[in-house]
């Protein structure tokens, strides 16, 4: 079912390409990943988990290609980063990064990529408020492997890993960072389906 336009009635933003079909999906896909990891290196250096800008990434990834191509992105972005290049945040990959105490926000972000691309597709980025809403909760996703890896991390370290310690380590220092970038995605996908639309 297609409407006046022609395109899908719940398209994603990169729906709105001319050429479709495996290769671009594929070029999508990857795209999405080199996107992400590009982000990672934007970069304030923490210890035991950095601020990036990756869920800035992941929220804009998903949104854009929608659910299946923004978690298959956010998937190739993490096997290639366990496969040795260098995508995670300073210019880290390989094996050696599942030791990492934030490597489990990596993991969370397929399923935030997932979360944000299966709203997008029902027209949540396509207008600020509900857009907010939206980027909000997937940006909690990560948050919830992240926050229970980090905890056995600790512990693995020998470091206090109690609830308090771990939210400390975990949670509130990205809190107003998380919902800045947010914000910022929720103003730029609205902003975007306009332009389309003008084309």
């Amino acid at each position: 079912m297609t409407n006046a336009t022609g395109f899908a009635r719940r398209a994603v933003l990169a729906d709105r390409l001319r050429t479709s079909g495996l290769a671009t999906d594929a070029a999508l896909v990857a795209g999405g990943a080199l996107f992400t990891a590009a982000m990672a290196q934007v970069e304030v250096p923490m210890w035991p988990v950095p601020i990036t800008g990756q869920t800035l990434a992941v929220v804009l990834v998903g949104a854009t290609l929608g659910a299946r191509r923004g978690m298959l992105a956010l998937l190739v972005y993490a096997v290639a980063g366990l496969a040795g290049a260098p995508f995670f945040a300073d210019m880290q990959g390989g094996l050696q990064a599942l030791a990492l105490p934030s490597f489990g926000y990596v993991i969370g972000f397929v399923p935030a990529a997932g979360l944000i691309g299966w709203l997008a597709r029902r027209n949540w980025d396509r207008k600020v408020g509900r857009a907010t809403v939206a980027m909000l909760l997937a940006s909690a996703i990560p948050f919830v492997t992240g926050l229970p890896y980090l905890a056995v991390a600790l512990g693995a370290l020998g470091l206090p890993n109690d609830l308090q310690s771990v939210l400390s380590a975990g949670l509130y220092p990205f809190i107003v960072g998380g919902v800045a970038k947010a914000l910022i995605a929720a103003g730029v996908l609205p902003l975007a389906w306009k332009l389309v639309g003008r084309r």
